[in-house]
């Protein structure tokens, strides 16, 4: 019988923001994570012109894994990762993001960290903007919304793949770039792209238009990347959200359909280096991003990823509205409750199959590796009072997923590269600047108030994940 591939890559995800920590040092300078507040479930997350101080900044902190790199990499180790996936913070290489030379400080951090890694056997997976611009970016030129961007990011990028080429042989671009067709919420578009619209600006219009610059900056730089390294790997990084029909009524097909269509045109972009018909057609009726180029068009062919990333924790359910004949979804007019799957404390669904639909829909459309580089469960952990985190709840959640993914290897035959669960330990939440909205294999002693030791607890999990991996996913 067919089972992972022989070099599956095993491991656990993060994001530089969210652990890294260290905000001001070395030379650092402030990404868009270091204004963003801390939020709950029920209180989203504040986006401040400054930094205020008597406002709580989780990032600024985080696990403080700058210092504990060393110790949090001799765990993964323990574990037996194969891979540990986590992003550069663009602003510990440029502060500001136009500086004519790097940062060498920030520079010096990585080289350590990817030895670090490389000593334990440990392949580096690294993602190049991981919602964390540099602030000065936005300030200054108002984000993504501006073509300057895209040289920017290129140089941001070349100067990485320059520096490791030795290091790192997987690289990704922009994490979760289609997250920010969520522009209702203003954080989705401030951290994929740095935009807050004001008063009067079409959000949707101005998304469109930084998703371009974005793209052609992405396909740049996986041009460039080849040409550095053609051993290197470089793939997009889609959050992959199954999209389903309520019931099999045709319009709540189509629905679906065309729901999908939105959330993952920038998928057709990456892959096949052109637009897709149907978003060329949404875009001129429109009448939406204007500043396109026959160079634009140029560089996006050339520059076609490798393969494909992408994080799954949940599916929604969508319905056709008759106050929307045209069909045009967006998450909050359209998402409806599916009445067969649980949800999680913070409203999101529970739905293991869903993470082999995904990779089938990704598998039949677009004919690359793919790689699984995050999945996995928040909730509230505690220490009980043998010094252990009992947490059963997450590797049933685990394991049920891994199944399904199994499925997807042995029974429809799909290439998958790896599978990075999020999160390699417990770090502050993208969505909620939590810390007791927790998805690790370890535990981090800190709490939503930024109070606590620190101290790293094994939790069971990780101790299942060990067994996992020793076993290539036979031992689940």
């Amino acid at each position: 019988m067919k089972k992972f591939r022989s070099d599956f890559l095993w491991g656990g995800a993060v994001a530089a923001h969210q652990l890294e920590g260290a905000w001001r040092t070395d030379g650092k300078g402030p990404s868009v994570a270091d204004v963003m507040t801390a939020g709950s479930a029920s209180q989203p997350r504040k986006i401040t012109a400054e930094i205020k101080e008597e406002k709580n900044y989780p990032n600024h902190q985080a696990i403080d894994f700058y210092h504990h790199y060393q110790a949090d990499l001799k765990l993964m180790a323990e574990m037996g990762f194969k891979c540990f996936r986590t992003s550069i913070a663009w602003s510990r290489i440029f502060p500001q993001g136009d500086e004519a030379t790097p940062n060498e400080a920030g520079l010096e951090f990585y080289d350590r960290l990817f030895a670090e890694c490389l000593k334990y056997q440990i392949e580096p997976i690294v993602t190049l903007s991981h919602f964390e611009m540099p602030y000065y970016l936005v300030t200054k030129y108002g984000g993504w919304r501006n073509r300057k961007m895209i040289d920017f990011f290129v140089k941001f990028a070349d100067t990485c793949f320059k520096r490791y080429r030795n290091q790192v042989k997987y690289w990704m671009t922009f994490n979760e770039i289609n997250n920010q067709t969520g522009y209702q919420n203003e954080f989705c578009l401030f951290t994929n792209s740095g935009i807050k619209a004001a008063s009067g600006e079409n959000a949707e219009e101005l998304m469109y238009q930084a998703a371009h610059y974005e793209l052609v900056a992405s396909s740049i730089a996986v041009e460039h990347g080849h040409q550095i390294n053609p051993e290197f790997k470089i793939g997009c990084m889609l959050a992959m959200v199954p999209l389903y029909p309520l019931n099999s009524q045709p319009h709540n097909i189509m629905m679906a359909e065309k729901a999908m269509q939105k959330r993952y045109w920038f998928t057709d972009v990456h892959v096949n280096g052109t637009y897709p018909n149907f978003m060329e057609t949404f875009l001129k009726h429109r009448h939406y991003r204007n500043d396109i180029t026959s160079a634009d068009r140029y560089n996006l062919q050339r520059g076609t990823v490798d393969f494909i990333g992408f994080s799954y924790y949940m599916s929604k359910t969508v319905s056709f509205s008759e106050d929307n004949p045209a069909y045009d979804y967006d998450d909050y007019s359209n998402d409806v409750q599916n009445p067969y799957l649980p949800a999680s404390e913070w409203g999101w669904t529970v739905d293991p199959e869903g993470l082999r639909y995904g990779a089938n829909w990704f598998n039949d459309r677009y004919h690359l590796p793919l790689f699984v580089v995050e999945n996995g469960l928040g909730a509230r952990d505690e220490v009980t009072s043998d010094g252990k985190v009992h947490d059963d709840y997450r590797v049933n959640y685990l394991r049920e997923h891994l199944i399904q993914l199994k499925k997807a290897v042995v029974e429809d035959g799909i290439d998958i590269i790896g599978y990075t669960p999020w999160s390699a330990i417990d770090i502050v939440s993208a969505g909620t600047g939590q810390m007791e909205k927790r998805y690790g294999f370890v535990y981090v002693d800190k709490d939503d108030q930024g109070k606590g030791s620190l101290k790293r607890i094994p939790k069971d999990s990780f101790y299942w994940y060990q067994k996992v991996i020793a076993s290539n996913g036979e031992n689940l």
